[in-house]
């Protein structure tokens, strides 16, 4: 479409290839609701108002908002590949995302990236990236690759992607440490942006990472927490995902004045809640419960993201814009019922409307590598008393804990009775043999393991049990899937989600996905498992960078110190 064309639909010297009347536009520069009319040229809006039009659509006083962005989500957590992803996110209204793929890097490293970039090519929507950060997460676990800055510059000059992703490694950023400031560096000198990852950082602290570049954070938990990171000129992304959700704490904070540095993200969100309840359009709506004025919230989710990201040429419904558009009948509610991609219906109702493309089994990288001869999950007694992981609902933050644990000939067992598991990490990357063992309170598991090779930021396999040897059975199921996720009893496998695209990811339409894991977590509700999503809840657990208290390979970890320790008292 040429810029004269735009041009001349806009004056109504030629016709538009479509005009969506009877609407009623979220303006989103003021903040208001208008009636009017939208005239299309080709991929871009060309004028409000009403024009000559080969094809006319009546919205009957139908709301029409800008296309939904995600600001920070890592695909891979929805365990589908970014077309499988792409296509259930697009049926409920989201047309851009800003992904952060260092999950695959972590296991991949610069293989995985490239995965996910060609990737994009099959999507029903842009997916942007940031360049992961931190590979490895912490020096704490063992990844399979490290990314340094020289290896990370290439990708920042890449058309698609934007930034440097979450900077998790804010020790390293207040520390000085050389590597982390040029991956800074390297973002800020091509004017890019650098995200912020620093949970209940506070005071000279903030202040020191806020000052080396960082320019916003998606991990607050509280409302004092994001008035001063506001305070000290970041963007605050309120995160509503399926592990951490912040939405409700955080709603309060946003007020006319500084809501132009307010956005939403999901960060990780799991296929069963993105198939029933939603993308982006489930944090609209969840945000308008906790009181947030609607418009404020279409705001927040749509012009926001697209401005910090300096992506200019969407996120408002206003000339010149691409057609990436909504059509809702009640923004208190909101719901996509037509989407518009680059000016052509994406999705109706709820169904994407193109037909799927895909590469199965094209260069879909695998991953795991685990020697069975190294699964030992026994834990000599070296005191009675020993620390536990506790897990927090609805937060990726964990607490810490002392119990008694029970010993028999020597060797310190599970306690269910006291909802005290065992959980591992076991290596799976490099063979090098590492199992990190310890105790998780919260998961309430009875009998049995749930495992899972999606184990932040790692992925080495994760699993938690109430004996060694369903633990072990567990696991050796995930390895002959290449990747996955499984439960199991007396030795039996009750349940599985094969994940084979580096540990991480099914090729499977999102709706299979999200069936198959429904049937996996309803296995995990028999054994007991209360936690509200129990394998998200578990791919936490070995997060080395969350406070309080996380288990790696290397064994137990207290964030707080940054360091290992010991397991008993």
């Amino acid at each position: 479409m040429s810029q004269e064309h735009l041009i001349r639909v806009a004056r109504g010297l030629e016709p538009a290839d479509l005009l969506i009347k009877n609407a009623r536009i979220v303006d989103v520069y003021n903040a208001a609701v208008v009636e009017g009319s939208v005239a299309l040229a080709g991929e871009h809006i060309a004028a409000l108002g009403d024009r000559p039009a080969l094809s006319v659509l009546d919205l009957g006083g139908r709301y029409l908002t800008p296309g939904l962005a995600d600001g920070h989500i890592h695909i891979e957590s929805t365990m589908g590949t970014p077309a499988s992803f792409s296509r259930a996110a697009v049926a409920r209204g989201t047309t851009f995302v800003a992904a952060d793929p260092h999950e695959i890097a972590n296991v991949l490293g610069a293989a995985g990236i490239r995965y996910m970039l060609d990737q994009t090519q099959l999507s029903a929507m842009h997916i942007f990236y940031m360049a992961p950060s931190c590979v490895p997460a912490s020096d704490l676990e063992t990844a399979a690759a490290r990314l340094a800055a020289a290896e990370l510059a290439p990708f920042l000059d890449h058309d698609r992607v934007l930034g440097l992703a979450e900077m998790m490694n804010f020790p390293g950023v207040l520390a000085c440490d050389r590597d982390v400031l040029e991956k800074i560096a390297a973002a800020r000198r091509r004017r890019k942006r650098v995200d912020g990852h620093a949970p209940l950082l506070t005071g000279p602290g903030l202040s020191a990472y806020v000052a080396a570049g960082i320019t916003s954070d998606h991990e607050c938990s509280h409302p004092d927490e994001a008035r001063e990171k506001l305070s000290s000129g970041m963007h605050i992304m309120i995160r509503q995902g399926t592990a951490a959700k912040n939405l409700p704490d955080l709603v309060p904070i946003v007020t006319p004045a500084n809501l132009h540095r307010i956005m939403f993200c999901s960060d990780d969100r799991h296929p069963y809640d993105l198939c029933s309840e939603g993308h982006m359009d489930a944090i609209v709506r969840l945000a308008v419960e906790h009181g947030m004025d609607p418009v404020m919230a279409v705001i927040a989710a749509t012009h926001n993201p697209a401005r910090y990201f300096g992506l200019h040429d969407r996120g408002s419904v206003a000339p010149g814009r691409r057609a990436d558009l909504v059509v809702a009948s009640d923004l208190k509610r909101f719901t996509a019922e037509m989407v518009f991609f680059g000016g052509r219906l994406a999705a109706q109702n709820g169904t994407p409307v193109e037909e799927e493309k895909h590469s199965r089994g094209q260069n879909a990288p695998t991953a795991i590598r685990v020697d069975p001869a190294a699964l030992s999950f026994l834990i000599p007694a070296a005191g009675e008393s020993a620390h536990v992981i506790q897990v927090i609902p609805g937060q990726v933050l964990t607490g810490r804990a002392t119990a008694r644990i029970p010993i028999k000939n020597g060797l310190a067992q599970a306690d269910p009775a006291s909802d005290i598991a065992k959980l591992a990490v076991v290596e799976s990357h490099l063979m090098t043999g590492n199992v990190g063992r310890g105790f998780v309170t919260g998961l309430g598991l009875a009998r049995g393991a749930i495992a899972s090779s999606v184990a932040h930021d790692a992925h080495n396999i994760i699993v938690a049990g109430a004996n060694d040897d369903d633990m072990r059975a567990a696991v050796l199921a995930i390895c002959e899937m290449g990747g996955g996720m499984a439960a199991a009893l007396d030795g039996n496998i009750l349940e599985t989600l094969a994940l084979p695209v580096a540990g991480l990811m099914s090729e499977a339409p999102m709706q299979e996905i999200a069936q198959s894991l429904t049937r996996l977590i309803q296995a995990a509700r028999d054994l007991g498992v209360t936690a509200p999503d129990p394998f998200m809840t578990l791919s936490f657990l070995a997060l080395s960078v969350i406070p309080h208290l996380k288990l790696t390979d290397r064994g137990l970890v207290d964030v707080d110190s940054f360091s290992i320790v010991p397991l008993f008292v």
